[in-house]
This record gives structure tokens, sequence and C-alpha cells, in this order.
């Protein structure tokens, strides 16, 4: 039997079995969702509570009382945000993840401990939307063998988001930053720019332009939403 879309496919067996009869009709409809989202390799996505909540049609609160369950049940594991504005890390166990995992390097906790670091760098801000990758958690563990202090991981992110936020303000922007790769550029270029002065200045001028995107992205969601009302009535 041949497949509709087959690249959309997703393999829901036992363990999603096992999750209909564990979770309330809520908790699995939003489990279904990072199910079908997720990365197949590592079974994490990012997440934001409000857009989701736009999506599945309920309330911000039934979104956090659905990832208290799913974290409760030992579904899912939940990084959260560090706001209302930014994106959460989220990964669906092993237990109820259909797919092989790609296999995680043995890490010492050093090294584990700065890889975990910079996932939280890449969570806090909106306009990236990382599943955090093998490659890129790869890419972090080199980071650290080369001795990069995490405050250059933390410019370069900077640097890069403020450079997106001002393209996607512009019409410019080719959709959000999706991976870690993305820095390299200017992971190249923070030892070259700027006083601790500069980094300050910088960092507010992201809170600043990630904000006023957010906004924008709120109008616009309003206006299509009315638009989409109005055509169906």
């Amino acid at each position: 039997m041949k497949l509709k879309h087959p690249q959309g496919w997703f393999a829901a067996g036992s363990e999603v079995a096992q999750a209909l009869q564990c979770l309330s009709d809520g908790s699995f409809r939003l489990y279904m969702y990072l199910c079908l989202h997720a990365s197949r390799e590592s079974g994490c996505l990012t997440v934001n509570d409000r857009d989701l909540a736009r999506t599945l049609h309920k309330s911000r609160r039934s979104i956090i009382t659905y990832f208290e369950e799913l974290c409760r049940l030992q579904v899912c594991r939940l990084v959260p945000a560090v706001n209302q504005h930014q994106a959460g890390a989220i990964e669906i166990c092993d237990a109820f993840w259909p797919y092989l995992k790609a296999a995680r390097s043995m890490l010492s906790p050093e090294v584990n401990g700065y890889v975990e670091q910079i996932r939280t760098l890449l969570a806090a801000r909106c306009c990236v939307q990382s599943a955090f990758t093998p490659a890129e958690q790869k890419m972090a563990a080199t980071l650290f063998a080369r001795k990069f202090p995490l405050e250059q991981v933390e410019r370069a992110i900077l640097l890069g988001c403020a450079r997106k936020y001002l393209a996607l303000l512009n019409g410019q922007g080719h959709g959000l930053i999706t991976s870690l790769l993305y820095f390299r550029g200017p992971l190249q270029e923070v030892g070259q720019l700027g006083t601790s002065e500069y980094w300050n200045y910088l960092k507010l001028k992201v809170q600043r332009l990630e904000a006023q995107w957010l906004a924008n992205s709120t109008q616009t969601a309003g206006a299509n939403s009315a638009q989409a009302s109005q055509a169906k009535n």
C-alpha cells in the first residue's frame, strides 16, 4: 500500500498506543503534535507555548498543564524557556519515541555541561528553532575542545540573531535559524569586535529587535485570523 505523503509519515506503534492509554485527551493531542514535528534522529524540537496554544486552539494555561502531565509521566523532558516570549526545548523520552535515536557520544561532565549551556543559549532566542541535532552537539563539543569560552559563543549568538531579526523586520529573512551551524561565521568574528560595552549594547538591541519582531508577528497572526474568519462568513 502506497502512502500519499511519505515524507510526512510517522511511525505510530506501541509507543503511541502506550501514550494513548496513560495520557489525557489534551496531553495526547499535544504529544502527537510533538511527535509529528520532532527530529526523527533525536526526538527533540523547540517549542513556544503561545504558538502551540494558537495551533492547537487551546489556552496557554492548558498547554502548560499538558506539558506538566507529559513530564510527570516521563513521556517528555522539558527545558523551560527563560521567559514567556522565548522558546523552550523538549525531548520525547525513548519509551514513547518509536525511532532509534542517533547514538550520543560519551561526553565528560565538563563537556556535557558546556554543550547543555550552548543548547540553553540557543533556546533563549525566539528566532532560533533548533532541535539540537547530533551534528550541533558535535560542533558544541568541538568548541569546548578548542577552548572557546562560553562568553564568546553567547556573543556569536547575539551577533547572528541581531542580523536575523533585522532581516526579518525588513522583510528580507528566509525563515528562522534552525541550527547552531548558522553561527559559524559570527563565531569567527566575535574576537575581532568591540569591547564589553559594545556587547552590552548589542544584547539590549537584540532584546528590542526581538520584542518588535514578536509584536509584528502577533499582529500579522491576528490579521490573518480575522481574514480567515471573514472568508468563512
